[in-house]
C-alpha cells in the first residue's frame, strides 16, 4: 500500500484553508452589507483588514503553513462579532471608526486605479518583451504571434462594438470614448513609427481598453441588488440552506467580482515583473549573484505577496462601496491614466530601447 506522501498533505490542507479563507471574504463582506447595514460592513471589513495585517506580518516572521489553517475560524469569528455589536445599539466608537474607515477606503480610489493601470501597462510590456524573443526564434513563432495579436484586435472591437450600446448612453460617456480609441490608436501609430512598441503591446492594451469599456456598460440586470433578494432566515435548516444558496448565487454582485479578479490577478503578474526591472542587459532572467534580493522592487514584490491578504480585503470593500455611476467614472479614469502612462513611457525610451527592440512591426 503506497505511503502517502505528507508535504502533499500538508499542502492539500494548506491550499484547502486559504480558499476557503478567500470564500469567506466574497461571501461575508456583501452578506453583512445586504442584510445588517453599511457601517456594519465597514466595522467587518476593518476587522478583516487588521486581522489580515497582522497575519501577514506574523507570516513574514514566522513563515509556517500553519498559520494559513489557524485563521480559518476567525473569519466567522469576526462575522459572528460584528453581528452580534450590531444586534443592538453599538458604541459610539465603534461606529465612528466604521465610519473613518470607509472615509479611508473612498480616498483610496486613486490608488487602487494607478496600482491597476500600472500594472496593466507592465503585465502588457512583458508580454511585448516575451514576444520579441520567441519572434526571433524563426517565422513560424512570427506567424503564430501575428495570428494572435489580430485575434486580439479583431476580439477588442468586438468587444468594444458590442458594449457600446451600454457602455456609451451619455453624449459624455460616447466622447469619452472616441478620445480613448483616437487617444489609443495616435499612440500605436506613433509608437509604430518610432520603433518603441509593437503589435503584442497594442493589442494587449486593446483588450485592456476593450475590457473597462465593458464594464462601463455592464447590464446591471444581469444580477441584483443583494439587500433587495434578501430574506430572513427561517428556523428550519433547509431555508436557511436555500437562502443562502439564493445569495451566493444570484445576488453578489458579478461586476464587482469581475473587477476584483481582474486587479488582483494583475497585480500578481505585475509583482512577478517587478524584480527584473533594472536588469542590465548582460544579466540572466535568474540575476547575478542573487543581486535581485537587493533592488527595491524586489522588497516591494515580498511586501505585496505578503500582505495579499489585506489588499484582498480593501480592493474588495472599496468595490463594494461604489455604486454603478462611481465604478463608470473610475473606470474612465484608468483607461486615460494608461494611456498617460504608455505615452509618457514610449516618449523616454532610451535610444538603446529603440536599437534592442528589432522586431516591432514587422
Amino acid at each position: 500500500m503506497p505511503v502517502l506522501n505528507p508535504w502533499f498533505f500538508l499542502s492539500a490542507i494548506t491550499n484547502t484553508a486559504r480558499l476557503s479563507t478567500a470564500l469567506q471574504i466574497l461571501i461575508f463582506l456583501p452578506l453583512t452589507l445586504a442584510t445588517i447595514s453599511r457601517q456594519a460592513f465597514l466595522l467587518l471589513s476593518l476587522l478583516l483588514t487588521l486581522h489580515a495585517l497582522i497575519h501577514g506580518t506574523m507570516s513574514f516572521f514566522v513563515g509556517s503553513r500553519a498559520l494559513s489553517v489557524l485563521q480559518v475560524p476567525m473569519h466567522p469569528f469576526l462575522l459572528l462579532v460584528c453581528f452580534n455589536v450590531f444586534s443592538a445599539s453599538p458604541h459610539p466608537w465603534l461606529l465612528t471608526a466604521a465610519d473613518w474607515w470607509g472615509t479611508l477606503l473612498m480616498m483610496s480610489g486613486p490608488l487602487f486605479i494607478t496600482m491597476e493601470g500600472l500594472s496593466s501597462l507592465l503585465v502588457v510590456q512583458k508580454l511585448g518583451q516575451e514576444g520579441k524573443k520567441l519572434a526571433g526564434r524563426g517565422e513560424t513563432y512570427q506567424l503564430g504571434l501575428l495570428i494572435a495579436t489580430a485575434v486580439a484586435y479583431v476580439a477588442s472591437a468586438w468587444w468594444i462594438v458590442g458594449s457600446y450600446p451600454t457602455a456609451a448612453t451619455s453624449p459624455l460617456s460616447s466622447t469619452l470614448l472616441g478620445v480613448a480609441i483616437t487617444a489609443f490608436l495616435f499612440l500605436t501609430i506613433i509608437g509604430f513609427v518610432m520603433r518603441r512598441t509593437n503589435i503584442i503591446e497594442s493589442s494587449g492594451l486593446a483588450v485592456f481598453i476593450a475590457y473597462n469599456v465593458w464594464l462601463c456598460g455592464f447590464d446591471q440586470k444581469s444580477f441584483t441588488d443583494p439587500a433587495s433578494s434578501y430574506a430572513p432566515l427561517l428556523p428550519n435548516i433547509l431555508p436557511h440552506i436555500q437562502t443562502l444558496l439564493n445569495f451566493v448565487i444570484n445576488t453578489l454582485p458579478k461586476p464587482v467580482l469581475i473587477a476584483l479578479l481582474y486587479r488582483l490577478a494583475i497585480l500578481h503578474f505585475a509583482s512577478g515583473i517587478l524584480p527584473t526591472i533594472g536588469a542590465d542587459s548582460w544579466e540572466s532572467e535568474e540575476g547575478v549573484d542573487d543581486t535581485w534580493s537587493d533592488r527595491p522592487t524586489s522588497t516591494l514584490t515580498k511586501i505585496l505577496l505578503t500582505y495579499r491578504q489585506s489588499i484582498f480585503v480593501t480592493v474588495y470593500s472599496h468595490l463594494l462601496l461604489l455604486d454603478h455611476s462611481s465604478q463608470i467614472w473610475w473606470r474612465w479614469m484608468n483607461i486615460f491614466f494608461t494611456l498617460v502612462i504608455w505615452s509618457i513611457e514610449l516618449s523616454v525610451s532610451s535610444e538603446d530601447d529603440i536599437v534592442d527592440k528589432e522586431w516591432k512591426v514587422d
